[in-house]
């Protein structure tokens, strides 16, 4: 039977390319094919990259979409094995700043960095997103 092999769990799709200086500073250029951190810390997500928003109890708003699109390319670089894992709480961090950048009220935005901080360990795990299968 043929069949087709898909990730699922993505709400939204970058419909530019998009750069950010995150202050990670990996001592080497990390490439994938959506993201590449340079070791100046130049974050850059391509075209067509999607993520899945905030994670958790949450509502997605137009101050949590960027820091969860930056926060989920740098996760994804530690699930791949490009960036350490002792990189973790930067990210957090990073997504953190963004937030605030973005006007999200302090306390959310503390709350979340908070909630990344104590519960998102697994999501850094080295390994990718579960393949399924269709039909």
């Amino acid at each position: 039977m043929n069949c087709i092999r898909y990730r699922d769990g993505y709400r939204y799709q970058l419909a530019n390319t998009y750069q950010v200086k995150t202050g990670v500073f990996p001592g080497r250029d990390l490439h994938s094919e959506y993201v590449h951190l340079s070791m100046e810390g130049l974050l850059t997500i391509s075209y067509g990259y999607a993520w899945d928003g905030p994670s958790g109890p949450t509502f997605d708003t137009k101050s949590t979409l960027r820091g969860s699109l930056v926060h989920d390319a740098l996760y994804q670089l530690i699930r791949l094995g490009l960036l350490p894992e002792s990189f973790r709480l930067r990210a957090d961090q990073v997504a953190y700043r963004i937030w605030r950048e973005d006007g999200m009220n302090p306390a959310r935005a503390w709350l979340w960095r908070f909630a990344l901080n104590k519960f998102a360990a697994p999501a850094a795990r080295v390994g990718d997103k579960m393949v399924l299968v269709a039909p």
